[in-house]
């Protein structure tokens, strides 16, 4: 399994950008996908992740903001981030599991993408 995380950059503190993770095994029906961040000195925390079937789960601090999803067709998954804040800046993180659910703990996910930067000015 291959990942590949873009679509970071450097964006205002309100402004949007939209990660994109491209999943190299579209077909596999076991496989949940999530996003984590991570911060200079900071540990790696779940964001985001969405099952097989769809099903999607969030972080606190970024329910109502962020949303994740899937194109089917293509498997690859996209995290759409609004009204971004300075404390959203990091290394954001695509990963995946061989099961259809998510968690949010980052040790459950054996397929990791390299990070793609997200910077928030404010």
């Amino acid at each position: 399994v291959q990942l590949q995380a873009f679509g970071g950059g450097l964006v205002e503190a309100g402004g949007s950008l939209r990660l994109n993770c491209a999943v190299s095994t579209r077909s596999d029906p076991n496989r949940a996908v999530a996003w984590f961040r991570q911060a200079p000195g900071k540990e790696r925390t779940f964001v985001s992740g969405i099952d097989w079937f769809g099903a999607t789960r969030y972080a606190d601090d970024v329910k109502d903001r962020f949303t994740i999803s899937r194109d089917t067709t293509t498997g690859t998954v996209y995290l759409q981030m609004n009204r971004l804040k300075p404390e959203d800046t990091a290394v954001y993180y695509c990963a995946s599991r061989k099961v259809s659910s998510t968690s949010t703990y980052r040790g459950d996910y054996a397929y990791w993408g390299q990070g793609t930067q997200v910077t928030v000015s404010s």
